[in-house]
């Protein structure tokens, strides 16, 4: 996978990034079936050995975040991306509506609570992203029974402020940060949206609020700008992958995952001089 540069997809810094001129449909340098799974095959071998590497090293972790529209992939990709690491070290969440439990505390608080430990890989299938998303297109802030002054257009800045400083924190402590939004076009959700619709192993997938949620596209599409501007950072940048040819993406996706943790510097753990000589007391056991 050489010839994917990685950093043509990253999310710069400087609060600079025009979402509209992100073109979904990238050009894959007419990628075949047979080749995107030989090369995802690939792939799959090395995160497998680099997240063996990443368990008994113990002194990092890493957080795999997915925000898109409905329909962009989010599901298959993580089946696809993660489908030959040891299912012990990897836990997936979905975030839900929240429930009235976790209305009543910070907001940050239950996604807080599932950040992978150091050793593992957590993978947020969307994340305290929708805050600052759904939330914020929906009007939804009202749910959660804020005082007063804490309401108004200073809210937004605020809690961009909390995610990089809470991103921050987490660097600080061996976690590391990836995130992915997963772009594709309006007519490209449409099409996927009438497959969902037409096939009815696909049927379950689909939900109403889908299509009320697409009603508000370009209201969302402005969020997903301002959301990538404000909050991609060295420590935890984001990566704006297109998803209009899914077996691409899913390389590009891949790809960025490997050399995150290639950049860890992760190794097997030293033996002490008491561990190698069990290990050769064990040797003349056996062979005994």
């Amino acid at each position: 996978m050489d010839w994917i540069d990685t950093e043509a997809y990253r999310v710069p810094i400087n609060g600079r990034f025009d979402l509209s001129t992100q073109d979904p449909e990238t050009k894959d340098n007419g990628l075949s079936k047979l080749q995107a799974e030989q090369l995802t095959r690939e792939g799959v071998e090395r995160l497998a050995e680099l997240q063996n590497i990443l368990y008994a090293d113990g002194r990092h972790g890493l957080l795999i975040l997915f925000q898109a529209t409905d329909a962009a992939g989010k599901d298959s990709t993580i089946k696809h991306v993660m489908s030959g690491v040891n299912p012990q070290g990897v836990k997936v969440y979905s975030f839900k509506q929240p429930s009235v439990e976790e209305l009543s505390h910070n907001w940050l608080w239950r996604y807080s609570s599932r950040v992978p430990a150091r050793g593992f890989i957590g993978i947020f299938n969307r994340s305290y992203y929708e805050e600052v998303l759904v939330v914020k297109v929906r009007d939804l802030i009202g749910q959660q029974r804020l005082p007063p002054n804490l309401l108004g257009d200073s809210l937004w800045k605020w809690r961009y402020d909390d995610i990089n400083a809470f991103e921050r924190h987490l660097t600080n402590n061996g976690i590391r940060v990836v995130k992915f939004f997963l772009n594709i076009s309006k007519e490209e959700q449409r099409r996927r949206f009438l497959k969902r619709l037409n096939q009815p192993s696909r049927n379950w997938k689909f939900s109403p609020s889908d299509l009320r949620e697409r009603d508000s596209w370009d209201e969302y599409q402005k969020a997903f700008e301002k959301m990538l501007c404000k909050t991609s950072s060295v420590h935890a940048p984001w990566y704006c992958i297109p998803m209009n040819r899914k077996r691409f993406g899913r390389l590009v996706v891949m790809k960025i995952i490997v050399e995150t943790l290639d950049a860890m510097n992760l190794s097997y753990p030293t033996l002490t001089s008491q561990q190698r000589a069990a290990i050769d007391a064990a040797h003349q056991s056996i062979n005994y």
